[in-house]
């Protein structure tokens, strides 16, 4: 992969990212059936977060190489 891409992907995941910590910290709806869905969703976020964060460390690893 090539250096602009590197960095169009790491900008990608920290995106990616920052949007899943705002979600999370949205707090739970009032209604109940809103709360279990959000909350069936929580487990799907984490492993997303999960993944990107372990790409991005991998994206910054090689982007580091380049200097």
């Amino acid at each position: 992969m090539k250096r602009d891409e590197l960095i169009q992907r790491r900008d990608e995941l920290r995106d990616r990212l920052q949007a899943i910590r705002r979600d999370l910290r949205g707090g739970l709806e009032h209604d109940l059936e809103d709360q279990a869905q959000q909350l069936e969703n929580y487990d799907a976020l984490m492993e997303i977060a999960r993944v990107a964060e372990q790409e991005l460390l991998e994206v910054e690893a090689t982007l580091s190489k380049f200097k």
